[in-house]
């Protein structure tokens, strides 16, 4: 049980994070940062990222349920999200590609490894959405109606594997597309913000195609 679980949520997360995908954008985002600086952002993200998952995963679908929200009402809200993100991202400057000039003078703040970074850049809606479906699905209990330990543990180190691929692959994403110099970097990040604005748009189309149809 506790491989099952540790294997259903890193397989399941780890396509949709997409981390090796985000490093590109994530060094081009914070271009000004130097390897100091970057490293404790790229540390912040992964513990944003593994704390974002870790309530989808176990409360999720209670506070959704809570709101009266559906999941395809999230995956639309957050496909905009990304969807727009991605617009800018893909019709900004070369200057505007990092982090703003005077953000690399003063000292690093978790705002700035939350927003764009953490959400929507690496976990966005798809992932939330992923792991409150995961959560929603995967036992609970066990058959004595106590919490069942092995599977919960088996998906929190499923999302601590999350979180290090994470950190990993924006820690030494200058490292992974030094060989594709400046220019080639700036190529690749314009390549992905339009891959991630696909993929905003199919966030959206999945949320929409599967709204219950209005009854008249």
């Amino acid at each position: 049980e506790f491989i099952s679980s540790f294997l259903l949520v890193y397989a399941g997360l780890f396509p949709i994070v997409n981390p090796i995908g985000g490093a590109p954008i994530f060094l081009g985002l914070t271009r000004q940062r130097g390897v100091k600086d970057r490293e404790p952002i790229a540390r912040r993200v992964a513990i944003n990222g593994f704390l974002l998952l870790l309530g989808s995963l176990f409360v999720g679908s209670y506070v959704l349920e809570f709101f009266g929200i559906t999941l395809p009402i999230v995956r639309i809200a957050g496909g905009l999200v990304v969807s727009a993100f991605a617009w800018r991202l893909l019709h900004s400057g070369d200057d505007a590609d990092a982090v703003p000039a005077e953000s690399a003078t003063r000292p690093f703040g978790h705002a700035e490894a939350f927003y764009p970074l953490t959400m929507p850049l690496t976990v966005g809606p798809g992932s939330i959405a992923v792991a409150i479906t995961v959560g929603s699905q995967r036992p609970q209990h066990d058959a004595s109606g106590f919490v069942n330990v092995t599977t919960a543990a088996g998906a929190v180190l499923g999302l601590a594997a999350i979180a290090l691929t994470i950190y990993l692959c924006y820690r030494f994403a200058e490292r992974t597309v030094s060989v594709l110099g400046e220019g080639g970097t700036s190529v690749f990040v314009r390549l992905s913000a339009f891959i991630l604005l696909c993929i905003g748009i199919e966030i959206v189309w999945n949320g929409w195609s599967t709204l219950p149809p209005v009854v008249h």
